[in-house]
């Protein structure tokens, strides 16, 4: 199963997700079955590593973003993810007017999977202060561990 997390410029939100997800999922021992990454909806940050803020609030809980690499969504993701997660509405609206039809099916908000957060969009911690990106943190883990178990689910049918 190929996961796609996605955020604006794919430095804060989306690689976080990237992050913790592949961490939980190889700890559930679905790392050889589950292919996670994250993308941006604009092309602002290509080629450069995840903000500081977000890879310390990560390292601190444990997760690491060594070696990823901010991107764009490409024509080819909507074909090759099983799943395109949207940190918020204004990216699923984005990605859904991106998508070919027979995508549509693929493309749902993160915090779908976080039913008790009460939330549907994961805030953009750039221009805040630490707290934000503890926050962000915090409704990334929840949504993952919702996620883990759809996974798993969809593993078994």
């Amino acid at each position: 199963m190929k996961i796609l997390f996605v955020c604006t410029g794919n430095i804060c939100r989306s690689p976080t997700a990237e992050a913790v997800f592949r961490h939980l999922a190889e700890a559930e021992g679905l790392g050889g079955t589950v292919v996670v990454e994250s993308a941006g909806t604009h092309g602002y940050h290509v080629g450069e590593p995840p903000d500081d803020r977000s890879a310390e609030t990560a390292e601190q809980r444990g997760y690491s973003m060594a070696g990823q690499t901010a991107r764009r969504v490409t024509a080819d993701d909507f074909e090759s993810f099983d799943l395109i997660l949207a940190m918020d509405r204004g990216h699923l609206r984005l990605l859904e007017s991106a998508a070919p039809p027979d995508a549509a099916d693929k493309l749902r908000l993160f915090l779908d999977f976080a039913p008790g957060s009460g939330r549907f969009d994961v805030p953009d911690p750039y221009y805040g202060g630490p707290d934000g990106f503890e926050h962000v943190l915090d409704l990334i883990e929840a949504a993952s561990r919702g996620l883990l178990a759809h996974v798993r689910e969809r593993m078994r049918g």
